[in-house]
């Protein structure tokens, strides 16, 4: 394990690379407008043409992988999960795909760091279902229309 000081500078460059304006427009994309409501909402997106996939894979890598840290332990989980919320509503919102697009993908370990982080937190279940919930919100105004404004 890494000393306090190396995790924090760790959580300071992740921090910096989700201000990178790609990885920021592909997280408010992910966030507000990709509401998959089937396991083949979330291959297409996946595995489609690069305007979709390309920001689906720069967001589900990047929290893979900042997981991957954690699970290392090059960062210390509870200052992972102090610092971060964002990984909690991204794994809320593909949980329910994940056995299947595992499945049919032929990759057991998808996003496995990711779920490792999250359902080792504390309250794990409480915590997925408020992002959920949030998560669900988010749907229901981008339904409305109203979430394009929001992203201006």
């Amino acid at each position: 394990m890494n000393s306090p000081a190396d995790g924090a500078a760790l959580l300071l460059k992740l921090y910096e690379l989700r201000t990178e304006e790609k990885l920021r427009r592909a997280r408010a994309w992910f966030g507000f407008e990709f509401h998959p409501r089937t396991t083949k909402d979330v291959l297409e997106t996946w595995l489609g043409p690069g305007h979709e996939s390309a920001p689906y894979r720069m967001v589900t890598t990047y929290w893979d992988m900042a997981a991957s840290l954690v699970v290392q332990g090059a960062i210390d989980a509870p200052m992972f999960n102090a610092a971060n919320t964002e990984h909690f509503a991204f794994y809320a919102k593909l949980r329910p795909f994940l056995p299947e697009l595992r499945a049919k993908t032929a990759y057991p370990d998808y996003l496995a760091s990711l779920e490792q982080v999250v359902l080792a937190a504390p309250n794990a279940e409480a915590r997925l279902e408020t992002f959920g919930r949030y998560m669900q919100r988010q749907a229901g105004l981008a339904a409305e229309g109203r979430q394009a404004s929001a992203l201006g």
